[in-house]
């Protein structure tokens, strides 16, 4: 777990597979650094974990996919903002945060089953039960998306929640100090113009990104 390691705060960190698993499950989008010839690459992408293993997807002409298709060992990284932490002082601001960075090595999917399950495990993770609303996806798409897996190696979570920690003699500055929570939510659907007549938004469509999912909101 060398490279997992939280050292700064290690307090703040966590090995609990639940609790990594746990930020990766509801975290939409991840960071992924490799390597190239040209040097380190950090680059964004939609995601999925099933299992011990997170699935990214794109294009077969992907430089991304192509490189983790290879076999060699990447890094992935999730982070979810939970709010802002204003102190009495500037050095102390902070943000209330749960992070994961996971380590392993990638194989590409080849196999068309696995690709299909795949690809049913994100649409369910973005918007649950979609995958039963929609067309699967045909023979040509399926040839059109390159999927590689990342076995999920080593890992680790930092979290960080609470109050600021001032120094002890500024609590008695005048000065506002505590928590600005933030809240992801989605704003009002807004529909495809070509839209037949008389077909209703989902139920999971007024939602808000929490937990895995989009989850819904009550007296929007």
């Amino acid at each position: 777990m060398a490279r997992a390691k939280v050292r700064r705060l290690p307090l703040r960190g966590s090995n609990e597979r639940a609790v990594i698993d746990a930020i990766l499950d509801e975290g939409l989008v991840c960071h992924i650094g490799f390597t190239t010839p040209e040097g380190p690459v950090v680059l964004p992408t939609l995601f999925v974990r099933v299992g011990d293993e997170i699935a990214l997807h794109g294009a077969p002409a992907n430089a991304m996919l192509d490189s983790l298709a290879s076999g060699g060992s990447v890094c992935c990284t999730v982070t979810l903002v939970d709010g802002l932490v204003m102190a009495r002082s500037a050095f102390h601001h902070s943000v209330n945060y749960r992070s994961a960075v996971v380590f392993g090595p990638c194989r590409e999917v080849r196999d068309r089953t696995e690709k299909l399950a795949l690809f049913e495990a994100l649409v369910e993770k973005v918007v649950p039960g979609r995958s039963a609303e929609v067309r699967s996806p045909s023979d040509k798409e399926i040839r059109a998306t390159q999927v590689v897996v990342m076995t999920i190696e080593e890992a680790s979570a930092k979290v960080r929640t609470g109050p600021p920690i001032d120094d002890e003699e500024d609590y008695s500055l005048p000065v506002w100090a505590g928590e600005l929570p933030f809240v992801l939510g989605a704003g009002t659907p807004v529909p495809d113009p070509r839209l037949l007549d008389g077909t209703r938004p989902p139920r999971f469509v007024d939602g808000r990104w929490r937990a895995g999912g989009l989850a819904e909101v009550k007296g929007r």
